[in-house]
């Protein structure tokens, strides 16, 4: 039976990292076709709206607080989640796992070239992870049906979709009966980290909790989507 909290109608997993880590394995290790996705407040308050993300974050298998705000929320309606679970910490975590067996992984998204360099950064952090195959996030819509059957044919157990919120998730939730891998993971820019194209925050600022204060520094245009965080607060204290 999960636990979650309920943030403004999208349920959350209330679960620290290694309990999330464990969830995720054993989703990995299972029959059938699960997904994890990792809503931070942007998509939380986009889901508010959207009545199709909602649904679909709602029927997740496991649902993490990706960014503090969601914790802080969380802790705002007295129902707290343990901590932050970020996407891209408890991908890292999985792969480092799957590196130690046969399962193999798919990269699915961001700009052509990106997920080919993500696979040899993976392949030399961890050797022995298996990359069964690679496909950007540049598709019209008549090519999909191609892209399941080349996730498909290639056997891979992890699916990591790397699409960007809610087009990554509305992706998984629209193909995954036809889909053969046993966990998709709705990861936004994790590709681009792997591969280097972007950098995370240095580690001093995701302790502290400030992430999102060093992606802002680095990147002045994207006030706008910060902006969703004060909005997001005021709406959780209306909720209360």
């Amino acid at each position: 039976m999960r636990n979650t909290v309920e943030i403004l109608g999208v349920n959350v997993d209330k679960l620290t990292f290694k309990e999330a880590l464990e969830v995720a394995w054993g989703l990995l290790k299972s029959d059938g076709v699960s997904a994890i996705f990792t809503p931070n407040p942007e998509i939380i308050m986009c889901a508010k709206e959207d009545l199709q993300l909602r649904e679909i974050l709602n029927n997740a298998d496991l649902c993490t607080a990706d960014g503090i705000g969601v914790v802080y929320g969380s802790k705002i309606l007295k129902d707290p989640v343990p901590e932050r679970v970020a996407g891209f910490d408890l991908t890292c975590a999985l792969l480092e796992r799957v590196s130690k067996t046969d399962d193999g992984v798919f990269l699915f998204g961001a700009k052509p070239g990106v997920a080919e360099i993500a696979k040899a950064n993976l392949e030399e952090k961890y050797p022995g992870i298996k990359i069964a195959g690679t496909r950007d996030g540049y598709f019209k819509p008549e090519e999909e049906e191609e892209i399941v059957n080349q996730i498909n044919q290639s056997k891979a157990k992890l699916l990591l979709v790397c699409l960007g919120a809610p087009k990554q998730e509305k992706w998984i939730a629209a193909h995954k009966k036809d889909l053969k891998v046993n966990l998709c993971m709705g990861v936004g820019g994790t590709l681009d980290v792997l591969a280097g194209t972007a950098k995370r925050a240095p580690k001093i600022f995701i302790k502290l909790n400030l992430e999102w204060v060093y992606r802002l520094l680095k990147n002045p245009s994207r006030i706008g989507r910060f902006a969703a965080l004060p909005k997001f607060v005021i709406e959780v204290f209306k909720a209360k």
